[in-house]
């Protein structure tokens, strides 16, 4: 089972910066989704920045949501 999310910081192009209760930080890029159904309003990067974890996942305030498995599995470790 993958970690939970514990903190996120979403950046001005695009990425997320991920905090897991494993003490990873990683770095998941959201640009391969910004063109795909609900996904197209985090295009509004003051709309982006509203990320927040939610439920060990990380959720906006239209419930567009990455589960805790797709940005551990998808994410590159951050610098």
């Amino acid at each position: 089972m993958n970690p939970s999310v514990i903190s996120v910081e979403a950046r001005e192009d695009f990425k997320l910066i991920v905090t897991f209760e494993n003490g990873e930080k990683k770095l998941f890029d959201v640009t391969p989704f910004l063109d795909k159904g609900v996904f197209t309003e985090l295009k509004n990067i003051s709309y982006f920045k509203q990320a927040k974890v939610a439920f060990g996942s990380v959720e906006w305030p239209h419930e567009q949501d990455f589960s805790k498995d797709t940005l551990y599995l998808m994410s590159d470790i951050a610098a």
